[in-house]
């Protein structure tokens, strides 16, 4: 009975939650799908081949709103490297993408508060650009001739843009097709990868809500710097994609964790793991990865120390701020966005159940396929 009552309770804990991010995981699919569309994959790596600094910039600000995760974001960072991109950008493109993006960034203003909502990309975007740049002066990108853009569909890949102007291809589909494409992204691939992942979030954080007790975590995540360097050993060997680390920080804030170690958590957690390190190997090398952990270890725990300082300056406790903004939709909008999450999962979460328990060997980086091994076995061979 005692086993029934305490998965009643986790069971509680993440209907809330999932009710309170319902809306804002809608609303960051929606615009997630229409990057996709209308982001030209071409443009991005044309900004992304020349310059020690400027490119760097430019990788880290196109990351920030893109929604994909850790192991997501590395065909898309293999495909602007082939596309010309230098290391630099491709470090901080593979930095800044998965720690941010427009899906996270809703739900943490749901589920957490304006301040960790500003300062979570803010943050993501100053790692990924320290890393870049450290990355550039070591090994200077050298110059290239010019970049061959990808020009493909992002439609239904109807033609390859190779054999057809950009003229003529833009008339191969209307805006609303466009529009049904961006929908049709958003809900069977973006979502596909990143459904799993985000109700193992929900029951990892319902899980901490009933069971560890308040006193544990704030004796030993309550500030300071010990806090941070515990959430980086915690947060860097651990597979987490940034929409599904979000009700987790937010739990660990409600049980007394400072908010600049939960930033630390959301930054550390979706940027790296065990999985992922060794395909950054064959992507960077040796010494552009140890400059990629080294980064996002020192950047994340002085933002981290920064996000502290400043609630203790502004006098806000995040306990009392967590989770305000979802109160202002009404209780009938929260449930129905809730229902419409779960029918959208049905299918994504029945992929994973198959994938988890199917005896073949293929990723293991819970990605739902979008990050294969074949797929991965095809990354260009960066020389250190």
């Amino acid at each position: 009975m005692e086993i029934l009552s305490f998965i009643q309770a986790v069971l509680g804990e993440s209907w809330e939650m999932l009710s309170e991010a319902s809306i804002y995981i809608l609303f960051g699919l929606l615009v997630g799908g229409l990057l996709k569309m209308f982001l030209s994959a071409s443009y991005v790596a044309h900004h992304l081949g020349r310059g020690r600094f400027k490119s760097v910039l430019k990788a880290a600000l196109f990351g920030i709103p893109i929604p994909l995760c850790s192991c997501g974001v590395l065909p898309a960072a293999a495909s602007l490297k082939k596309q010309g991109a230098n290391n630099g950008a491709t470090t901080a493109f593979l930095i800044s993408t998965p720690e941010s993006g427009v899906d996270s960034i809703s739900i943490s203003y749901a589920l957490l508060d304006p301040l960790l909502t500003v300062a979570r990309p803010l943050a993501a975007f100053l790692t990924a650009f320290v890393a870049g740049v450290l990355e550039n002066l070591v090994n200077p990108p050298k110059s290239k001739g010019p970049i061959k853009a990808d020009l493909s569909c992002p439609v239904d890949n109807c033609c390859s843009g190779d054999d057809c102007s950009p003229e003529e291809h833009a008339k191969h589909h209307t805006f609303f097709e466009k529009i049904v494409g961006g929908l049709k992204y958003a809900k069977n691939e973006l979502w596909g990868d990143l459904a799993g992942w985000f109700f193992v979030g929900l029951l990892v954080a319902g899980v901490i809500t009933v069971l560890v007790p308040d006193d544990v975590i704030s004796t030993y995540l309550g500030g300071g710097i010990s806090s941070m360097l515990l959430m980086l050993l915690f947060g860097i060997p651990l597979y987490i994609c940034a929409t599904s680390s979000t009700p987790i920080a937010a739990a660990l804030i409600l049980k007394g964790v400072s908010p600049g170690a939960a930033l630390v958590f959301l930054l550390v957690g979706p940027a790296t793991n065990i999985t992922s390190m060794s395909v950054l190997l064959g992507i960077l090398g040796k010494r552009a990865t140890a400059l990629y952990l080294a980064s996002i270890a020192v950047v994340s725990v002085l933002c981290g120390l920064l996000v502290d300082f400043t609630y203790n300056q502004l006098g806000i406790s995040a306990q009392a701020v967590v989770g305000q903004a979802s109160e202002l939709l009404p209780f009938w909008v929260k449930i129905a966005g809730a229902v419409i999450v779960l029918l959208l999962s049905i299918k994504p979460l029945w992929a994973s159940l198959k994938n988890l328990f199917s005896k073949k060997h293929g990723h293991d980086c819970g990605c739902n396929g979008s990050c294969s091994s074949t797929g991965l076995s095809s990354f260009p061979q960066i020389k250190k």
